[in-house]
């Protein structure tokens, strides 16, 4: 590592004492190359930096990414679901309404590959000290699609309308507990401080595109998006038609470098099936996103190509332990015990997933403690779990879930595996509106059920996933789980700016939920998106985002 010695040296003089640290964690081995990169990133190291300090050393060109330059011009066809409500940066809280808004918006960061963040409308970050306040400066010269230039006023009145709760938005669900309306402040015209409710370690992925809703508005706004799709993106808005599609032309005023296709183009669809027939049928170049399941036909297809990224995306089984035999922790062991991970990654998503071990600590993160043993089906613990907690003679229950990628098949996957330890269980499978209900407690089947799985998007950070399903007074906690160790853990997890801190949090929680299963995490699976051969550029991300402007077609 010779040359990087002197790169590491030269930089230590400039640098905070935690990010001092992270380096010699570097040096001594204590932090792998790509952790470094990571965690580098999210302290505000630049992407430049690290590159300088990896380049030779083998640390894995995770700094930054490189897209073949293709032809110019192109119109790029996409075939995406239809979305469920008005597309509003406020209240929008389903994939397909992201997409479209990420294609005219843009973040402060973005969540890149390897879980990266890389600069966007703010150029670094940084915090003080303690980790509550991060203060971001922005990029200058940025124009909105409407003509006036982003400046902090635009961050601050953007960042305090998701965080109002008197607003509904989707992004309380991110910043209930971490950033009140008003803590947001304006430094100068380019600089601006985030004033938290507790040291936050990993604050700026809240506003990163992992925060899907976080896009940067005009000051100004005030409501009836479908009607400007007013942002700072290298695309504006050509056409919108609700329940049909939308149409996107290049921004030859973009501040960045300009966007290689002249047009895209997002058709709605009802089902996965009627992309794939779409995508084979040469009436689309790229599918948003499939399922491993649904999508079976194109994965070993030479006529196609599949991007397939590694993510926290998963599936929520939880138990309520607040109701009849789940109240003992027991009986939730031993149905987690049913679970055989190894033919849900092979069989249910053909491979493309990896184990969950029943946490929110999916492989992807650098935090997680792999140490952790990994939990493996084992019927006869099952069973002499049940007969100690009095259930052996077994009982009855309801899953109630949603029609949604695999999860009707893992439902009643779960349905068989629980009968050998004499659990009868029927399955109520619900459309996805009337599942999610008002996704309030008391009006929503999603949290109110006794046994329930839902969907789960990916976060480039586990916090929002720690917190909303299972903190005592999370918003999501559909399991009803309430316990006091747990919930100062996440305090303490959330706290640590440090990887090494946060790995140790992690591990207590890792154990904690293994021994209370609130709720099982059967697997991890692979963000995939099929496209069409000749189609080049596509950069997806996990995080509900597709990125067009490199795109470009042979």
């Amino acid at each position: 590592m010779g040359k990087n010695y002197r790169i590491l040296d030269l930089i230590r003089h400039n640098r905070s004492s935690l990010e001092n640290h992270l380096i010699d964690g570097l040096v001594d081995g204590r932090v792998s190359r790509r952790d470094f990169i990571r965690h580098g990133s999210l302290l505000g190291l630049s992407l430049p930096l690290l590159g300088g300090i990896t380049a030779g050393a083998g640390l894995g060109g995770m700094a930054s990414v490189a897209w073949a330059q293709g032809a110019p011009g192109a119109t790029i066809r996409v075939a995406l679901g239809q979305p469920a409500a008005a597309i509003d940066p406020v209240t929008t809280s389903d994939s397909p309404g992201f997409v479209l808004l990420q294609q005219v918006g843009e973040f402060l960061c973005v969540d890149g590959p390897g879980l990266v963040l890389r600069p966007q409308l703010a150029q670094s970050w940084k915090p003080n000290d303690k980790g509550d306040v991060w203060t971001f400066k922005l990029r200058q010269g940025v124009k909105f699609h409407s003509g006036s230039e982003m400046k902090a006023d635009d961050v601050v009145a953007s960042i305090d309308r998701l965080a109002d709760p008197a607003n509904s938005s989707n992004a309380l669900s991110v910043f209930t507990g971490i950033l009140q309306k008003g803590a947001t402040r304006k430094v100068d015209d380019y600089t601006v401080e985030f004033h938290l409710d507790a040291p936050n370690g990993n604050f700026p992925y809240m506003m990163s595109s992992d925060n899907y809703n976080a896009i940067i508005l005009p000051a100004s706004y005030n409501g009836d998006y479908e009607k400007s799709f007013d942002g700072t993106g290298p695309f504006r808005i050509e056409r919108y038609t609700p329940k049909v599609g939308a149409s996107f032309v290049r921004n030859d005023d973009y501040w960045g470098e300009k966007a290689l296709p002249a047009r895209t183009e997002f058709t709605f669809f009802a089902d996965e099936q009627s992309k794939i027939l779409a995508l084979q049928g040469g009436q689309v170049d790229v599918i948003c996103q499939i399922s491993a399941l649904a999508g079976i036909g194109l994965l070993n297809d030479p006529d196609f190509e599949i991007i397939s990224v590694k993510s926290s995306l998963h599936n929520q089984f939880h138990m309520r332990c607040d109701s009849g035999p789940f109240k003992d922790p027991r009986v939730r062991r031993a149905i987690a015990l049913c679970l055989d991970r190894d033919k849900l990654v092979a069989g249910l998503m053909k491979g493309r997933a990896v184990p969950g071990n029943d946490s929110p600590f999916a492989p992807v993160y650098p935090s997680t403690d792999a140490s952790v043993p990994q939990r493996k089906q084992d019927i006869g613990q099952a069973k002499q779990l049940m007969e100690a907690a009095g259930a052996g003679a077994g009982f009855k229950v309801t899953l109630t879930t949603e029609y949604a990628i695999e999860i009707p098949a893992y439902a009643q996957l779960i349905q068989n595996w629980v009968k050998e330890i004499g659990i009868e269980m029927e399955l109520n499978i619900l459309e996805q509106g009337a599942y999610y209900g008002d996704a309030v407690f008391g009006k929503s089947p999603w949290l109110d059920s006794v046994m329930g799985i839902c969907d789960y998007g990916h976060r480039g950070v586990p916090n929002v996933l720690l917190a909303a399903p299972l903190t005592s007074g999370g918003a999501w906690n559909a399991a009803h789980f309430r316990n006091k160790a747990y919930d100062t853990l996440v305090s303490s997890y959330i706290a640590a700016l440090d990887l090494e801190a946060q790995k140790a949090a992690a591990g207590k929680i890792q154990n904690l939920l293994l021994e209370e299963t609130p709720v099982i995490f059967g697997y991890f699976y692979d963000y995939l998106m099929p496209t069409a051969k000749g189609v080049t550029g596509v950069q997806p991300s996990p995080s509900t985002q597709l990125f067009l402007d490199k795109a470009s077609k042979s």
